[in-house]
């Protein structure tokens, strides 16, 4: 029921960055931990990063730490992801998800997917 919708991605050159954006609907996003995750071409999908509903904890998949970063602004019912130093292993669908819980997660809404491309 709750609708989350993914945009900000596209090509990019290898080294830059890209800030992707997740909105949901509702009254109730500040109570939701929200979640990004990717799939890239012929893998699985994979867990990128979680935050709790007001934004004081956050974590990422340990590979990703320091070059991934999640955030939120609950006055405008978005969730942010910004990577820098991108590279051609970046390129993927990349999801934002919904869970009641940030210590206990069930991604229960999932968006549509963003591609992000990456180019040498």
């Amino acid at each position: 029921q709750v609708q989350v919708v993914e945009s900000g991605g596209g090509l990019v050159q290898a080294g830059g960055s890209l800030r992707l954006s997740c909105a949901a609907s509702g009254r109730s996003f500040s109570t939701y931990a929200m979640g990004w995750f990717r799939q890239a071409p012929g893998k699985e999908r994979e867990f990128v990063a979680a935050i709790s509903r007001s934004g004081g904890s956050t974590n990422y998949a340990e590979s990703l730490k320091g070059q991934f970063t999640i955030s939120r602004d609950n006055a405008k019912n978005t969730v942010y992801l910004q990577i820098h130093s991108l590279k051609a292993e970046d390129t993927a669908v990349y999801y934002c998800a919904v869970s009641w819980s940030y210590d206990r997660p069930a991604w229960r809404y999932w968006g549509q997917g963003t591609q992000v491309t990456v180019s040498s």
